[in-house]
């Protein structure tokens, strides 16, 4: 068994709380927060030990693994301390605010011989899998063109949810650095390393925050494939998320990952089953219905807000067991800040940014 702790008992650790009960070769033992009577709520709701250090609880509880929940600019400091301390690493989306940042949490992972991996639970949605599949079998040819479309909604109850949402200082950011990650995910994992960015953003009606809620970019990526993203969370009450990938052999697929009001962990449940609402592949066509029948029936038979951090959680145990690697590494986190930074980047200094690596 993979002894667990969690780092943060925010909304989101919950649903991480709930799934490593659940997953196979885990067992959740420990849980880190800065305020010990909070803590200690948070510990006896899943009957696990209370700690207000990280190096302390990874000794004390034998804690081999940890999943980090805190807010996004503690992601590197938390990770660090963690790995220092002798454990694997899985943090929750984006993995840290800058490519810099990230960059440190791989190079020390390597130098710990520990795992680094990112929270990034819709690579396991069958559609999303569905996808990978046609890349990796050549139906599309050379994935050369994606579309990343995100129109949700956030009120100014989910801004005031938590002290720390917002704020540049304190969040890093607004749609980028929070809600878009997760398609932007995807959208790397499907068309490779990004080379350059060329993005503008902007809060369209959200007056009570100092952060974007809505951006637009360009993408070149180093194979040579291109994508447009547009995420938004000025859209009441939400309309959609989708992935689009389109290949040199002409076919297309995409995937519908959120549909309606967006998911907000420890607010709302996940509404729509994700879909597959693009199949153009030659012969496959006629699955297209079939699969959203599918994936309608099975989505009613789980509890969506955490089935998939059970699957990746699993993965990352058995990466740990085996000596492999996860599905979801330090480096791929990597490419999502890429594309985050890149954009934050771009209008800030008026140019398209370039990235080596």
């Amino acid at each position: 068994m993979v002894r667990y702790a969690l780092i943060g008992y925010g909304k989101v650790a919950a649903l991480h709380a709930k799934a490593l009960t659940q997953a196979k070769d885990s067992t959740l033992v420990a849980v880190y927060g800065r305020s010990m009577e909070k803590a200690l709520q948070f510990a006896k709701t899943w009957n696990i030990l209370a700690y207000t250090d990280i190096k302390t609880m990874i000794e004390e509880a034998k804690v081999d693994a940890v999943v980090i929940t805190t807010p996004h600019p503690l992601h590197k400091e938390h990770s660090l301390a963690a790995l220092h301390s002798g454990a694997h690493v899985l943090v929750e989306k984006p993995m840290a605010l800058t490519v810099d940042d990230c960059d440190v949490m791989i190079e020390t992972a390597k130098k710990e011989k520990k795992l680094l991996g990112v929270i990034s639970q819709r690579r396991w949605y069958p559609s999303s899998q569905r996808i990978r599949n046609a890349i990796d079998s050549g139906k599309l040819g050379i994935p050369m063109l994606g579309q990343v479309t995100m129109l949700g909604w956030r009120d100014e109850a989910y801004y005031q949810s938590d002290p720390w949402r917002g704020s540049w200082e304190l969040e890093g950011g607004g749609v980028l650095i929070n809600q878009a990650p997760h398609q932007l995910d995807l959208l790397h994992w499907y068309l490779g390393p990004v080379k350059e960015v060329y993005a503008q953003w902007d809060n369209v009606n959200h007056p009570y925050i100092e952060v974007e809620d809505s951006a637009v970019a360009t993408v070149r990526f180093a194979s040579g494939a291109m994508a447009s993203i547009l995420v938004s969370n000025s859209q009441k009450p939400g309309i959609y998320a989708k992935v689009h990938i389109h290949g040199s052999s002409a076919y297309s697929a995409g995937v519908q990952t959120d549909g309606g009001a967006m998911f907000i962990a420890g607010r709302s449940g996940i509404l729509e089953p994700p879909y597959n609402d693009i199949w153009t592949i030659a012969g496959e066509e006629h699955l297209l219905a079939q699969w959203k029948e599918e994936d309608t029936a099975f989505f009613s038979t789980i509890d969506a807000t955490t089935y998939f951090f059970r699957l990746q959680e699993e993965d990352f145990t058995q990466a740990i067991l085996t000596g492999s690697s996860p599905v979801s590494t330090g480096e791929e986190g990597r490419e999502t800040v890429k594309l985050i930074e890149g954009m934050y980047r771009s209008q800030r200094e008026g140019k398209p940014i370039q990235y080596n690596t």
